[in-house]
Order: C-alpha cells, then sequence, then structure tokens
C-alpha cells in the first residue's frame, strides 16, 4: 500500500516538472510528537491522514496559500491549519512535525 502510494506520489512530481510546475515546500509527511496523527500531503493536491491504527482515516484535497492550508475532506467537513515555521504545522488545535 504505502509503495503504491509513493508511486502515485512520484509520478505526480515528474508530470508536475514536466510541465514546469513545482510543488509547494510543504509535500510530504507531518506528524505529531506522539506520532499518533499523521498527515501526508501528496504533490497533486491530495492528503491522507492517519489516526492512531487507522492507516486511512482521512482522505481529501488540499490547497496552500503562503503558510496557509485548507483542507476539505472527502466527507464534506473543512479544516486549516498553518506552518508557523518551515517544519511546525499548527492544525486544529494540533502541532504537526515534518518527518
Amino acid at each position: 500500500m504505502k509503495s503504491t502510494m509513493l508511486t502515485a506520489a512520484l509520478m505526480a512530481i515528474c508530470a508536475d516538472a514536466a510541465r514546469g510546475e513545482t510543488p509547494h515546500p510543504y509535500v510530504g509527511m507531518w506528524v505529531t510528537e506522539d506520532g499518533r496523527i499523521r498527515h501526508e500531503l501528496l504533490p497533486n493536491g491530495r492528503y491522507v491522514e492517519a489516526r492512531g491504527d487507522r492507516e486511512r482515516a482521512y482522505e481529501g484535497r488540499y490547497e496552500v496559500t503562503g503558510t496557509h492550508i485548507e483542507y476539505w475532506d472527502d466527507t464534506g467537513f473543512t479544516a486549516d491549519g498553518d506552518f508557523v515555521e518551515p517544519d511546525v504545522l499548527h492544525h486544529a488545535g494540533m502541532v504537526l512535525y515534518r518527518k
């Protein structure tokens, strides 16, 4: 499963590069200090959030504007956050760190 996600992410990066586009600097994995919450920001504007043992607890799309991120989950709810440092994301009362 992880290799499939990684392959898809790499293919998206290559497609962006071929079009002359580059992903924003926040693409990648973001994790709470205890590792319980994990957000993977994919270069194609999609995200996957894992919570504890639930590897795909939430999925949806996101947009980054400057240092602000907006999430639209596939189930219909929305959320947002801010990158307060290059490797620190504040999201919904949580602090996530780049992994």
